[in-house]
């Protein structure tokens, strides 16, 4: 039984509270044999999907998960496939009508019911080209909280005139958060939060060698950065900036609407 209809049907007198109580809890852990747990009340306990880490799975332990997580979740985002699975899962998606939406350069999949609008905007930005799968994952987790998304890549300060017009855009639109995604020296997130008074997510991506490799460096840069305004996550985490910039969003959108 739904959560909904759980609250229903207590309101209407024809369960109990103890029974509402035990619906509840069955409702909030959905066991799959002995190797998962999933926490299907997520989204409405917190707005935020079921997310489902993929690396080092079994294909076939991957596909029970997904088997059960939709059923129960409007929304499950299955982040970071192996990539000798990733058609495999996309052909099982194709066989079961699960519906799908993929990002580019990246290997998550998000699985959806039905696609809806809260009217919370966030912009996307990278550096580079190599940054945009970490920020389609970024992507993927807005939209399944309802955000539009407006993203530009590539603007990064090697050619730093390329983002002027992306933040002229974002103003504009109003956007109510912003992710930067950047590896190397990870210097665009501090530069677009000292342009803004929009909260900013810097995304330090993995990209870089050297002495600063795998994303050390922008991980370094982006914690010293001089700039108020700037919040930062972990490398290569885009689907927690993307949660968190959502959340943003999302309540500012409710702020405004009760205004």
């Amino acid at each position: 039984m739904e959560l909904s209809k759980i609250l229903e049907s207590l309101d209407l007198g024809k369960i109990n509270v103890p029974k509402a109580k035990k619906l509840l809890s069955l409702y909030s852990i959905e066991k799959i044999e002995d190797f998962a747990k999933l926490d299907v009340g997520r989204r409405l306990r917190r707005g935020i999907p079921e997310v489902i880490f993929a690396e080092k799975k079994q294909l076939t332990d991957l596909k029970k998960i997904i088997l059960n997580a939709t059923p129960r979740s409007e929304f499950v985002l299955v982040s970071r496939i192996n990539k000798d699975y990733y058609k495999k899962i996309l052909l099982f998606s194709r066989r079961n009508k699960l519906k799908t939406k993929v990002g580019r350069n990246t290997t998550s999949i998000l699985f959806y019911k039905k696609l809806h609008s809260s009217g919370g905007k966030v912009g996307i930005l990278t550096a580079g080209t190599s940054d945009i799968g970490v920020a389609e994952e970024a992507r993927l987790m807005c939209e399944a909280m309802g955000c539009e998304c407006i993203s530009s890549y590539d603007v990064g300060i090697a050619g730093l005139h390329r983002v002027f017009p992306m933040i002229k855009k974002m103003i504009h639109e109003e956007v109510d958060a912003i992710i930067v995604v950047a590896g190397m020296e990870g210097a665009l997130a501090s530069i677009v939060s000292s342009l803004v008074d929009i909260p900013v997510i810097g995304v330090p991506s993995s990209v870089g060698y050297g002495y600063g490799e795998k994303g050390i460096a922008a991980l370094a840069s982006m914690l010293q950065s001089c700039t108020l305004g700037l919040s930062v996550v972990n490398i290569d985490n885009g689907i927690g900036a993307g949660a968190f910039a959502a959340n943003v969003a999302n309540r500012s959108v409710r702020k405004r609407i009760r205004s």
